[in-house]
């Protein structure tokens, strides 16, 4: 089967949302009678389906609040961390990327505009683009602006997340088990949507996500082809292509378009600008065979195993990603991404033939600091607490608020069934508090007003329904 990126950029028809003065048409309440959302212990789940457009309208009109927060938050990060203004950003992002997002991602971001629009939450196209790709330009693509802007090299993007996947002897029953934790600032700690896309072609997608996103951007997924995935981004990296498609566009043709591992990472790899660089750890529960997908923008590294692990904590295993396009040090225990990494190869170690969903659990949630040779819950652990850290580690400013803040994991029956295992909060379960650290911590005193609480939460089972 041919996969690729289409070009074509045609207008989205918006007859059928068409508002009267008393709401809803019929039609259009007809189209969200067909979705719908509920709320558990700190997550939203979000069920849509049918067309793009109709999918749009539904995310759009359900979570248009939600939305409407998180371009807020977006809008305060972003004029913080550039001095630039919003709407310039929308012009720049729109020029780049909009002729390159092919017509069905397009549709449903169309369809969330107008879906917002009849909850009275105004929007527009660009500004989803924009939001939909922040990271690639906050990360990548703004770091080369303001290297021509100021004359020198900007920080490399951020270190997130802690993942690992196993399968054959180092599960308990020889299935796969995947969990995944995402590390960011906590002001974007806010991908608490757990969201069930029934396409009317395609795959059967549930993943996590942001209010208003089409793809994951903390990247847990699994789709009824039998494919399940999670990344780590890969540190260090600072190379973009502007020319390329995004990586929003692409992550969401290949989870929605590919019946296997080898065409997902196709999909991937079709037009890769560089921007939310990551190593994808992949299965394939039909097969058993786990892979990881280490994609920069000038090199790439795959490989495939139906025995044994791949584990993610940002840096790059592939020796020509690591030497050549990182400045990584990885025997640098100090450094969060490789203390975790020693700690996952010490905890797989320790558990092969072990590993089920609560070993899994547990592991996410581990607070053993490599460096220090003991517990103790910082930026360093594979459950993270930066906010914990009075000293740089890196380039993590001390008390900086980032860190874990949630978990998932996955085995093979429970993807079978369409359904896994997350926890919103930090994976171990210890609260935060805004108030108490801005009070503690005025330097951070900028993010009040987009800074969260973030309550002990349970772990909670999400099926697709």
């Amino acid at each position: 089967m041919n996969f690729r990126i289409y070009l074509l950029v045609l207008p989205l028809i918006l007859a059928p949302f068409e508002l009267t003065l008393a709401g809803l048409t019929p039609e259009a309440k007809i189209i969200v009678d067909r979705a719908h959302r509920s709320e558990t212990n700190g997550w939203i789940y979000l069920h849509v389906e049918g067309p793009a457009s109709e999918r749009g309208f539904q995310h759009g009109y359900l979570l248009a609040r939600e939305i409407g927060e998180e371009i807020r938050v977006r809008r305060v990060l972003w004029k913080h961390e550039s001095s630039m203004e919003w709407p310039w950003l929308l012009e720049k992002a729109s020029a780049m990327f909009e002729r390159k997002i092919d017509h069905e991602n397009l549709e449903e971001l169309d369809g969330i505009v107008a879906g917002m629009r009849a909850a009275s939450v105004e929007t527009t196209r660009a500004e989803l683009i924009a939001y939909n790709g922040f990271f690639e330009l906050n990360w990548y693509w703004w770091p080369k602006e303001l290297k021509k802007i100021k004359g020198q090299t900007a920080a490399p993007p951020k270190q997130a997340c802690s993942s690992f996947i196993a399968t054959g002897s180092m599960t308990a029953d020889g299935g796969i088990v995947l969990g995944h934790d995402t590390f960011f600032d906590y002001p974007e700690a806010s991908a608490n949507v757990v969201i069930d896309i029934h396409p009317r072609q395609g795959h059967r997608i549930v993943m996590q996500t942001y209010p208003g996103w089409i793809h994951s951007g903390t990247d847990f997924f699994l789709t009824d082809a039998g494919l399940v995935g999670s990344e780590t981004t890969i540190g260090g990296l600072s190379g973009f292509d502007e020319n390329g498609v995004p990586e929003f566009a692409r992550f969401r043709r290949a989870t929605q378009d590919a019946p296997s591992i080898d065409e997902w990472c196709a999909i991937m790899r079709q037009g890769n600008n560089g921007g939310y660089a990551n190593a994808w750890l992949l299965g394939d529960i039909r097969s058993g065979e786990i892979a990881r997908l280490e994609l920069a923008q000038q090199n790439v590294a795959f490989e495939k195993k139906k025995d044994g692990y791949f584990t993610g904590s940002n840096v790059a295993e592939d020796l020509r990603i690591l030497r050549l396009e990182t400045d990584d040090n990885d025997m640098d225990v100090r450094s969060s991404s490789v203390a975790r990494r020693e700690r996952w190869k010490k905890l797989m170690r320790d558990n092969k033939g072990r590993i089920d969903l609560a070993r899994a659990r547990e592991m996410l949630a581990d607070h053993y600091d490599v460096y220090l040779e003991k517990n103790r819950p910082g930026g360093r652990s594979l459950c993270g607490h930066s906010e914990l850290d009075s000293a740089q580690f890196g380039h993590v400013t001390p008390y900086s608020p980032g860190g874990c803040f949630d978990g998932k994991v996955v085995d093979t029956a429970m993807a079978r069934e369409m359904s896994f295992v997350a926890r919103w909060g930090a994976a171990c379960g210890t609260p935060f508090s805004a108030k108490t650290f801005l009070a503690k911590h005025p330097q951070f005193d900028w993010m009040e007003g987009i800074l969260k609480d973030r309550p002990r939460q349970p772990w909670t089972e999400f099926k697709a329904q």
